[in-house]
């Protein structure tokens, strides 16, 4: 049953975690503002746009990268208070399991790990989109990876496109070629001069194009000359556009798909998003887990108090962010698939969380 203890707890415990965020939030956007000012000034920028398009879109993702550290600081903040002034022993005196005492925790852990959940999942990437916008257009102005010489793409498993340079400022293909295959065998070769892209769904103008059609030794030829081939291939502007951070701008179902597409075009290495799209739910797991370390750690009386808990509480947080990150290159470099890169933290810690709860004051 919900006892007046519960809502008590929970109050403590969400009203130190906003509090925490506000001030490290604060912190942030001084430190960020401070490094990015001279852009702010040199480039044509609105306060508007500084203020709106930006900052109130880096303010979700700076916070969506640390609230599980937040909330470990924020559980042992005030359960420390709480042990200091001796609630915590009252509490287990009056006859409170230690198990029946980490209820209200875990009410409070579920509200900011869903907040947490739905931000990471759908609203931080709509976010990311509008503040990365800004970001290449007046601070990282040469930050786009997308190759423009000798493009290798695969349209799907069977159709490969190589185009000696692109242009894209007007959209143009150079030196364009279309291989399709059977098996391992050669079937169509488009050639063109040229290949511009005239709009959605991926229509192409090839100009003096050449098609090769081969079956078996016949081989047929079309040339077309001092022609044009309007034509739709499954690539568009897109494909030659590649921030390393693209993958912080897509919702989950954009993620997904945006997965798919690569697999289907034959590109094997699609980790980074994966990656990406795990680590959105292993987040606010962790919140869970860092919530009950820090009560376990917080809740014993000690001579050192709340320096000492704080102190133990930085050093677990750094250590579970070492971890992770650890982890996620292993991943990265094909050691380790996605899903356990990504969640053998959260696994070790969940471990060092049960122990911890064991050897807790009961």
């Amino acid at each position: 049953m919900f006892k007046k203890l519960d809502a008590y707890i929970i109050k403590k415990y969400l009203a130190t975690f906003f509090f925490t965020v506000l001030i490290f939030t604060m912190i942030s956007v001084v430190i960020d503002f401070s490094d990015k000012v001279e852009d702010f000034i040199e480039e044509p920028v609105t306060i508007r746009q500084i203020l709106v398009d930006y900052y109130l879109n880096y303010i979700p993702h700076i916070n969506s990268l640390l609230w599980p550290l937040y909330a470990l600081i924020s559980v042992i903040f005030f359960t420390s208070r709480m042990a200091f002034n001796s609630e915590i022993i009252s509490i287990l005196n009056a006859g409170v399991s230690f198990r029946r005492l980490m209820f209200p925790y875990l009410m409070a852990a579920t509200v900011i790990a869903g907040i947490h959940f739905v931000g990471n999942h759908f609203v931080i990437p709509i976010g990311n989109k509008t503040r990365l916008d800004f970001e290449h257009t007046y601070i990282w102005k040469h930050s786009d990876e997308g190759k423009t010489n000798n493009v290798h793409l695969f349209t799907s498993p069977t159709e490969k496109v190589y185009i000696r340079t692109y242009r894209k400022r007007d959209t143009l293909a150079r030196d364009f070629r279309l291989e399709k295959f059977e098996g391992e065998n050669l079937v169509s070769l488009m050639k063109a001069q040229t290949a511009e892209w005239i709009g959605p769904p991926n229509k192409w103008r090839l100009r003096n194009y050449e098609i090769r059609t081969f079956d078996g030794l016949k081989e047929t030829i079309d040339l077309g000359m001092n022609k044009q081939l309007d034509t739709t291939i499954n690539i568009s502007p897109a494909d030659f556009v590649r921030y390393a951070n693209q993958k912080e701008m897509m919702p989950t179902p954009e993620l997904k798909e945006c997965i798919d597409i690569e697999r289907q075009r034959g590109i094997g290495n699609t980790k980074i998003y994966e990656i990406e799209m795990h680590r959105r739910s292993a987040e606010p797991f962790t919140i869970f887990i860092l919530t009950i370390i820090g009560m376990a750690v917080a809740s014993r009386k000690v001579r050192g108090g709340m320096g000492l808990h704080l102190a133990i509480g930085v050093a677990l947080g750094a250590i579970y962010i070492f971890m992770s990150k650890f982890s996620i290159t292993f991943a990265t470099n094909d050691n380790l698939s996605a899903f356990l890169g990504v969640w053998i933290p959260n696994i070790i810690f969940s471990l060092i969380a049960a122990f911890l709860v064991l050897k807790a004051q009961k």
